[in-house]
Order: structure tokens, then sequence, then C-alpha cells
């Protein structure tokens, strides 16, 4: 297709799936369950982290993750003590376990109460048209209280060649406001051209089969690729075509 073609096929598609419904079977419908910005940011966050696997398992455990957490996750962060680790026993997504949960629980604690919350190390480390910088800053930030070795592979940097695709999800939640109840678009202070696609084996694929991605490993380098498609699509909101790319994938068999 031509790219005039291409762009109409697109943002039709847009349309058919970013609306409420797309809440039904996806992970974001957990911090739509919060009206509290420091609720839905930390519950997006931590549901993100967990986002890869079959979706209802993702679902089923983000909201298991919220009761533990008495539906008050910030509120649980804020006050969180050692004595309340056993709160958090047995939890476990994939290789995602109880031990990295506690950690992420108090980095959490430490951006919130000394780093003034997860928005403003976002916002600070930004640079133009790009959120991966950001992404890497905020790993350095989010690690540097004393960890276990193996619970930083489930935060990717993009430094590293990561298409980080969780983390860019969780930013375009965070970031896009798309007017449709899907995206929140609470980060105010960071633009929406900044984001970069969720990048994952259904988006690469599709991609690829438009001809608007040619490199075959999803990774850092394949999402550069893809963004620049995308921004020459649409510069001001480029990841809106994630749901397109999404949809046509798990939806379609694109």
């Amino acid at each position: 297709m031509k790219r005039e073609e291409l762009k109409e096929f697109l943002d039709a598609k847009v349309l058919q799936y970013n609306t409420i419904n797309f809440l039904e079977s996806d992970p974001i419908q957990i911090p739509h369950k919060f009206s509290k910005k420091e609720d839905i940011e930390i519950s997006a966050f931590l549901v993100a982290t967990i986002a890869w696997g079959n979706r209802k398992s993702i679902i089923n455990n983000g909201k298991k993750l919220m009761q533990m957490m008495g539906d008050s996750p910030y509120d649980y962060v804020v006050n969180f003590s050692e004595k309340d680790a056993n709160s958090l026993s047995g939890f476990v997504h994939r290789t995602f376990n109880d031990k990295d949960l506690v950690y992420f629980i108090k980095a959490l604690q430490n951006i919130y109460n000394k780093h003034k919350g997860l928005e403003d190390i976002f916002f600070i480390n930004s640079v133009k048209y790009s959120l991966q910088p950001a992404i890497h800053a905020f790993k350095k930030v989010f690690f540097s209280l004393p960890h276990l070795q193996r619970t930083e592979k489930h935060i990717s940097d993009p430094f590293k060649n990561s298409a980080a695709k969780r983390i860019n999800m969780f930013l375009r939640w965070m970031v896009r406001k798309d007017n449709a109840g899907v995206d929140f678009g609470l980060w105010t202070s960071i633009s929406p051209s900044y984001l970069s696609c969720p990048l994952d084996v259904h988006t690469g694929n599709v991609a690829r089969s438009l001809g608007i991605l040619k490199r075959k490993q999803n990774d850092g380098k394949a999402l550069v690729e893809l963004d620049t498609s995308l921004r020459r699509l649409d510069p001001c909101d480029p990841v809106k075509y994630d749901f397109a790319l999404f949809g046509l994938g798990i939806f379609e068999g694109f």
C-alpha cells in the first residue's frame, strides 16, 4: 500500500480497536478500577511488569496483586515495612515471584518518598521524541536500593538493545490521552509524540506484513525502525497505531 492508503487503513483500525470495549480483554482494565492518580500509576506499573504470557492469567494475577495490597496500592506502597512482606508471600507470575514483588514495592516507596513520584523521573530524563533514555535512567533509580540481581530482569533497558515492550506499554497508558476511555493521559508533562510503540510478536509480525518494519528481531533497533514509520503516519500520536497493529494480530490473525 502507498503511505496514504496505509494511513487510511490503520486509522480505521485504530477507531475500531481504541474503544472502551478494548478493556474487556486487556490488563489495562485493572488500573481503570482506580480514580486517584497514584493508585492508577502504581497499579498500571505493576500490572505492566507482569504483562507477558496468557492475557487471562495476567489479568487474574493483576487482580490478585491488587487484593494483596488492600485495593489501595499507593497507601500500601508508602506505608510498607518489612513486617508487611508476608502479605505478599506466595505471589508468582511466571518468573516474577514474591521476592521480586517485595523489592518492587520498596523501590516504588523510595521513588515516591525521594524522587517526587514516577512521572517526574521519566519527565526529567526524557529527550525530544524519545523516552528510551528516560527508561534507562528510571531503571538505574529503581534498582538503587540493595536487591537480588535476578530482579533486574523484570525491567528492560533500551540501552541494551531491548524493545522494552512492557514499560513502553505502561508509558502509553500514562501519557497518551485518547478520549476513548482506554489510555489515561495522566502525565501531562510528557508529550505523546515522545512515546514508542510496545513492540511484541503480534505488533512486529503485523508491521512486517504491512512493510513498515523490516528487521526480523523484536529488539531495540526494530523499535527505532517501527517508531520512525509510525511517526511518518502521525507525528503527534504515533503509538495510537499500537491498537491497530495489536488488534490486527490478536483479533484478526493478520
